[in-house]
């Protein structure tokens, strides 16, 4: 017999029966409010196109690396799953990939992946049976006669989940066509791009040389010399800004800063054009292009996302076979003090700049990330990101944060995934635990419920809004920094 699918609706509240109590009324006054997802790489031809989803393995597995990284760590075959390599789409069938997954559910118990896939089961496609090897027909044709209907095409599905605004992340050789798609239709969604210039900052991405003459040539400037290489920065982030940006953002292996005077910074750009750069140079002109990009974002008002601390593609074989982005990203410890003291002394003191602070360093939180964004008033601290957007991630990091640098410090969440179906009960999760969070506070006394049910609302809802400047108005006079 087929295990039911249950979801508790306690799921995530404390045990004690006072806190998990509060929690519950917390909770019920944040719950059905629209969803902010600022960040994150669904795909804008989604929406731009609004074609059907093809199948389940397609939506739900292929796109997830969350997903196919925990069952590639069990020795499963990536090509197995559906999931392209260089050459192109996999050849594997997608019934197939997805009885792959089925079989293997118990791989990801304890994982907010059960958490996600489990409430995109019930709440989405309204299924009763969990997902086992004896279930995985049933859910692949189901969900698969589902993805043909008007309800399940992708604007109507992002309808339904109640995102009034969905940030995609481009490149700046991406020419936004699918953007410009949307923007034209007349569709109401509002979905954007945001700046992410890491393939023509980054001397040692492998994509550097060709983006850079594509750079080049969109935007009619000679970047070759560090002059046109800024002005073509300046052109493609205004251009952004026409199809809704709000923000940019920077995966560096590092949060090094530096704040080179003209020529020392000329010389160096000199040599990362010239093709003979040595690690150390290619790591200093990535410092200095964060000091660059916050000078620009002072400029043009752009909030500036910093995502350091990943060593990326470290199983070199799967990058070889399959590219970039393929769940062998692992983090790395990451210093934060030293790194960006060059640009904060330059504009860290700016209350109109927003530089949003990620971590996958956790042991940074209290003695390091608190204590920055506590201070400098362009500073303020992302979310729990990535292997740390979980139920004990996000509790770590408001036990650690919460006292030195408050909850106005930080930005609410975002879902920063590849997952459409996801961002729902992602940012459901993220509701729950700040809930039942709070709700530990109240029982303690050290907040009344009035108090920590406004906190509710500005974490899920207020607080994005500002730091990503879509809402330009003080909320009830408590929020008065809205730059």
């Amino acid at each position: 017999m087929p295990r039911p699918l249950i979801l508790n609706d306690d799921r995530l509240f404390p045990a004690d029966a006072e806190a998990r109590a509060t929690a519950r009324r917390l909770y019920g006054s944040v719950r059905d409010l629209p969803i902010i997802s600022p960040h994150g790489h669904t795909d804008p031809g989604w929406f731009s196109g609004n074609a059907p989803f093809a199948n389940a393995a397609e939506l739900l597995l292929t796109s997830d690396h969350y997903l196919y990284r925990m069952l590639f760590s069990q020795g499963l075959a990536l090509g197995d799953l559906g999931v392209p390599s260089r050459v192109g789409p996999s050849d594997a069938d997608p019934r197939a990939a997805w009885r792959i997954l089925a079989s293997n559910m118990h791989l990801f118990r304890g994982t907010p992946s059960s958490i996600w896939l489990n409430q995109v089961f019930a709440e989405v496609f309204g299924f009763e049976v969990a997902l086992d090897g004896s279930t995985a027909d049933f859910y692949f044709d189901r969900i698969g006669e589902l993805l043909g209907t008007p309800e399940f095409l992708p604007r109507a599905l992002f309808e339904r989940f109640n995102i009034e605004f969905l940030a995609t992340t481009e490149s700046p050789v991406d020419d936004l066509a699918h953007h410009k798609v949307i923007r034209q239709s007349g569709w109401k969604g509002r979905v954007v791009t945001a700046y992410r210039p890491d393939p023509v900052i980054d001397a040692e991405h492998e994509d550097f040389s060709v983006a850079l003459a594509q750079f080049g040539d969109l935007t009619g400037q000679d970047v070759l010399t560090w002059s046109g290489y800024l002005e073509a920065h300046r052109i493609r982030r205004a251009y952004f800004a026409t199809m809704g940006a709000t923000s940019t953002d920077h995966g560096h292996p590092t949060a090094a800063t530096a704040d080179l005077s003209r020529p020392d910074a000329e010389a160096l750009f000199a040599k990362i054009v010239s093709g003979k750069a040595s690690p150390a140079d290619a790591e200093l002109f990535r410092a200095q292009m964060l000091t660059e990009m916050a000078a620009m974002s002072l400029e043009d008002g752009l909030v500036m996302q910093i995502h350091p601390g990943s060593l990326r593609n470290h199983n070199r074989r799967v990058f070889a076979d399959f590219g970039r982005d393929k769940g062998a990203d692992i983090p790395q410890p990451t210093d934060y003090v030293r790194s960006l003291r060059p640009l904060l002394d330059r504009l860290g003191s700016e209350a109109g700049l927003t530089i949003i602070l990620f971590t996958l360093d956790e042991t940074t939180y209290s003695r390091e990330l608190a204590p920055l964004s506590g201070h400098y008033p362009a500073l303020k601290l992302g979310p729990p990101w990535w292997f740390h957007d979980s139920p004990e991630g996000m509790r770590r990091f408001r036990e650690q944060v919460t006292e030195t640098a408050g909850f106005y410090n930080t930005v609410g969440f975002n879902a920063d995934t590849r997952a459409f179906l996801s961002i729902p009960a992602r940012h459901d999760l993220a509701r729950r635990a700040d809930c039942a969070f709070l709700a530990r506070l109240v029982t303690e006394h050290r907040l009344t419920e009035d108090e920590a049910a406004e906190l509710a609302r500005d974490l899920a809802y207020t607080l994005p809004k500002h730091a990503y400047k879509l809402d330009h108005t003080p909320i009830d006079g408590r929020l008065v920094r809205v730059g």
